[in-house]
């Protein structure tokens, strides 16, 4: 859509306004009426919506988002007035985040629709410059990383979660505020030890599955259930690899079971070649034939 047609709509009037702002009637008519007719509503709510909610769907699908999903996944939309909306997107661009980028935060998250400047919104960039010590000018960089952040509660989660870190070793805050901030946002409770507590159950040392987390920070963002239990159990049960090519190369999780660890290790076994198993996993598929058809390595 135009730059124009953009910065005319309700959602980029110039923050000085003195009234919430209002869409033309030209914007009204670029978007078709099955937008509202597709929305999660009854019939007798699509009949009696009114402009003032009009312009807010508009204004959520002029940037990009799904407004059905938005307001299903946050019924306080519902309520949410235009001016609170201007005014968080206001705030987010103050703090370098682009207009291109809206769609993606906001999609990804839509709470932050409704979330508040002053107790959701600061605290987490005065969590990014103080505790993360990210430069203003970088904010954009790591929130696009990581929209979830804007979405988190610094008392109970941001803080928390760095501490259990930093007290793991994650020494490196530049690698956890553009690398893996997704830690930051993970539970310790329920996502961040239970994925160290497995690696324990299954053999290895606290001080070998500290290690492998730090090595590959990647592990803590893997299902027990879905990634670490079926892999471990082929490894074991079908490679017959040992703990410790698994404390090397932690990395191994990171791999697709059914589309590169499975067949790679067919071929291997069907060859009758000893490959290392980072070797295996990480050539590309011209550099694994090589390795197949020159022997051993």
């Amino acid at each position: 859509m135009p730059a124009a047609l953009l910065n005319s709509s309700l959602c980029f009037s110039p923050s000085n306004s003195s009234s919430p702002p209002i869409l033309s009637n030209h914007i009204l008519t670029t978007k078709p009426k099955t937008l509202i007719q597709n929305l999660p509503l009854s019939s007798s709510d699509q009949t009696n919506l009114s402009l003032h909610f009009k312009e807010k769907i508009l204004c959520l699908e002029i940037m990009g988002v799904d407004s059905g999903r938005a307001l299903s996944l946050n019924p306080s939309l519902h309520t949410a007035t235009l001016q609170s909306i201007h005014s968080i997107i206001s705030f987010l661009q103050s703090k370098g985040i682009h207009q291109k980028d809206l769609a993606r935060i906001f999609g990804m998250c839509p709470t932050i629709l409704t979330s508040t400047i002053k107790h959701d919104l600061n605290p987490v960039f005065q969590f990014l410059s103080q505790d993360l010590h990210v430069p203003d000018h970088s904010f954009r960089r790591v929130i696009k990383k990581c929209p979830r952040l804007l979405a988190s509660s610094v008392r109970d989660q941001l803080k928390p979660a760095l501490f259990y870190l930093k007290r793991l070793g994650f020494e490196d805050l530049e690698a956890l505020a553009y690398q893996d901030s997704v830690l930051l946002v993970s539970n310790v409770e329920n996502t961040l030890i239970p994925k160290l507590e497995y690696l324990v159950s299954v053999g290895f040392s606290r001080g070998d599955a500290v290690g492998m987390v730090l090595r590959c920070p990647g592990l803590f963002t893997f299902s027990v259930e879905n990634n670490f239990k079926p892999k471990f159990g082929y490894f074991v049960g079908e490679m017959e690899g040992k703990l410790e090519d698994l404390k090397e190369f932690p990395q191994y999780f990171s791999f697709s079971l059914e589309n590169r660890i499975k067949g790679r290790h067919k071929e291997i076994v069907e060859s009758g070649v000893k490959v290392p198993l980072p070797l295996m996993l990480k050539s590309s598929d011209e550099e694994f034939k090589e390795l197949i058809r020159h022997g051993d390595v």
